[in-house]
């Protein structure tokens, strides 16, 4: 049974009768439940049931309990999708720009589709996938929405959107080989969506891998990066705005640092401090900003750890107390953690080869106090700086 006629199944009301007996089914019990369930129902509803089911459980991360349970996901719908704070983040913006309807083009399972919705905003989601649009029209009634979500299953370079105020354009960045890291390899390629933004009334949006150049940012588009809970989860070029600066938005929050346009910081002796970027920070390269706002410094020119003297509280790095800094020497290391009874260690690196596994391995810390080591390079020397998490 192929993905489409999966879904198809579950939608009926024997599937999903089936779905909601074997919704908390535990991984190690499938087995013995699909043998149970195979003597009353057909082998490959069970199969689709229990395929679910574990779809949903992975999707409670990106969708959170009470709606994933409630989806329809496909394997890669669950991996590709947007994560649903991130799509609210946006949906926001859209909102706060007076954009009243968007064109969701390569929409996927719909998570996109379902925060512009609950934004009360007018939907048109595309996706050339049979199966991925019938799980984003089935997750728009799930959720009460479908009256706000017309999903079209449709090549989306064929789609007239000029009845919208806004396009969000979401290329898949993954073929059969994994990533994929050259925005014209996207399907469609980037060049198509930034034309596609361009004719939009309002405004547009393209969701692109956080990992971009900047120089392939068109000059009419205000580019973003967005993290949730420290972890960098897109870029985003918008058109219909002001181009501006480059932003970094850090979730929950939302929490937005503006590029100054600042030159690259000085780089300068080791402070008491180092100040970790968020990665958003450092993707969007406002390392300098964040800098300026401690009053730091770089510890190497070509790596993005910013120290200082004195302990700023700022939302876009994470602070720690440097106590001891020494040349990179496993054994030395290994002696100053015996002697401070470090038994949690926490590994950080930038600018350096070593695995933060392997260093573990090696020094094997044992002790009831914790330490945080960062593997780095200082004026370009391979530096260990030893410290612990700063007290606000």
């Amino acid at each position: 049974m192929n993905d489409l006629d999966a879904l198809l199944a579950l939608l009926t009301p024997e599937g999903r009768a089936l779905l909601d007996e074997v919704r908390d089914t535990d991984p190690a019990r499938e087995l013995a439940v699909a043998t149970r369930l195979r003597r009353e129902h057909p082998a490959a509803l069970v199969s689709a049931a229990l395929g679910q089911a574990r779809l949903r459980q992975r999707a409670v991360a990106k969708f959170g309990a009470e709606d994933a349970g409630r989806m329809f996901f496909t394997p890669n719908g669950v991996e590709q999708s947007t994560r649903a704070s991130v799509a609210a983040y946006r949906a926001g913006r859209f909102k706060e720009l007076g954009v009243a309807s968007v064109a969701d083009l390569c929409c996927g399972i719909g998570g996109d589709a379902i925060a512009l919705a609950r934004a009360g905003i007018r939907v048109l989601a595309v996706d050339r996938d049979p199966a991925t649009a019938a799980a984003a029209r089935a997750n728009a009634g799930a959720l009460g929405l479908d009256d706000l979500i017309e999903v079209r299953e449709a090549d989306v370079t064929e789609v007239d959107t000029s009845g919208y105020d806004a396009v969000f354009v979401d290329p898949a960045r993954r073929g059969g080989r994994g990533r994929i890291f050259d925005p014209e390899a996207y399907s469609p390629p980037l060049s198509w969506a930034v034309a596609a933004a361009r004719t939009a009334a309002r405004a547009a949006a393209l969701k692109v891998a956080p990992g971009i150049p900047h120089e392939a940012v068109p000059e009419d588009a205000g580019a973003e990066w967005i993290s949730d809970g420290g972890d960098v989860k897109e870029a985003v070029l918008w058109f219909g705005t002001a181009p501006g600066p480059v932003r970094a938005t850090l979730l929950p929050g939302p929490r937005t640092l503006l590029g100054t346009g600042l030159p690259d910081p000085e780089v300068r002796t080791p402070g008491r401090y180092l100040y970790e970027p968020d990665g958003a920070v450092v993707r969007s390269h406002l390392v300098a900003e964040v800098a300026a706002q401690v009053g730091g410094g770089l510890l190497d020119a070509t790596i993005a750890y910013v120290t200082a003297d004195a302990l700023v509280p700022t939302p876009y790095a994470t602070a720690y107390e440097i106590t001891d800094r020494m040349p990179f020497n496993v054994k030395k290391l290994k002696a100053l953690l015996r002697e401070r009874g470090v038994g949690t260690l926490t590994v950080k690196k930038r600018g350096s080869a070593v695995e933060p596994e392997e260093l573990r391995r090696k020094v094997r810390p044992q002790g009831p106090n914790a330490a945080t080591v960062f593997l780095t390079r200082v004026a370009g020397a391979p530096t260990m700086l030893i410290g612990r998490p700063a007290a606000a």
